[in-house]
């Protein structure tokens, strides 16, 4: 119970179904998935919960020692699978838990039946060395973390609304400002850096289970580029690209967005 209680680990949905567990990314909590679930309900029982640091999760479990690297996260993904032992699970990570999804199914695939790794990023810096195209220099990067710790809300309301995309719906990008907003600006300030500052390039061709790459047609956090590199790197897995726009199809397109993992995790042996 420890972790469910450290998670803020909430099951529901069908019983008996094949699992979906739903993980949220940077600056948001499970709350995110609120369009999405009722849609899966009642095909699958549907996993959520809050990384550490976010949403209703237990802050006093926070330790930047833990968090200050995507592996934590990683392990807190497998330490709830064990906990509600319910078999494999399909991994639905947004962004930046998309890369926590790679690195807990590269290190014990036996617990997930497939991945969806939903606008992922391995690397969101350019590799000109190499070709790699991340969507960011990285000076932009530095540029993007100092203003974030000169003022974190500051950045959140400017940075939410280009994150999100979908500038004729601004209720969009209200809804990611103020979930920037409610986290703790210190434990933000380390996720970021964990989130924009990662290369998990290598780790893409340790996956070996079944694996839907998600992008965006639009997306100015995670460009076409990305995901192709992502699909590329993973062997057998699939791309789909979505009509939605932004880095957020789980607000922006819920709808489509359950569509393309209820038609993954029934075409998953």
């Amino acid at each position: 119970m420890a972790v469910r209680g450290r998670n803020h680990v909430t099951v529901s949905g069908r019983a008996g179904g094949p699992v979906v567990m739903l993980a949220h990314g940077f600056g948001c909590d499970q709350h995110m998935w609120r369009l999405v679930v009722p849609l899966l309900e009642s095909d699958f029982t549907v996993v959520l919960f809050d990384h550490v640091g976010a949403g209703r999760s237990d802050l006093s479990a926070w330790s930047e020692e833990r968090y200050s690297a995507l592996d934590g996260y990683a392990d807190d993904v497998l330490e709830i699978c064990r906990e509600l032992a319910l078999g494999p699970v399909t991994f639905v990570g947004h962004s930046v838990s998309a890369m926590m999804g790679v690195l807990a199914a590269a290190r014990e695939p036996e617990a997930f039946a497939g991945l969806v790794l939903l606008a992922p990023s391995p690397s969101f810096i350019d590799d000109p060395a190499t070709g790699y195209r991340g969507g960011f220099s990285a000076e932009d990067i530095d540029e993007l973390l100092g203003s974030l710790d000169a003022n974190y809300l500051g950045w959140s309301g400017a940075m939410a609304p280009v994150i999100m995309g979908n500038p004729e719906r601004p209720e969009l990008g209200e809804e990611l400002t103020n979930s920037f907003c409610r986290t703790d600006p210190d434990i933000a300030r380390v996720f970021a850096r964990v989130t924009f500052l990662s290369d998990n390039r290598e780790d893409l061709s340790k996956v070996t289970v079944p694996t839907l790459v998600a992008q965006c047609s639009r997306d100015a956090i995670a460009p076409p580029e990305v995901g192709a590199f992502v699909q590329a790197q993973i062997p057998g897995s699939r791309l789909v690209t979505l009509n939605a726009t932004g880095h957020c199809p789980q607000l922006a397109a819920p709808e489509e967005t359950a569509a393309a993992i209820t038609d993954f995790v029934r075409a998953t042996p």
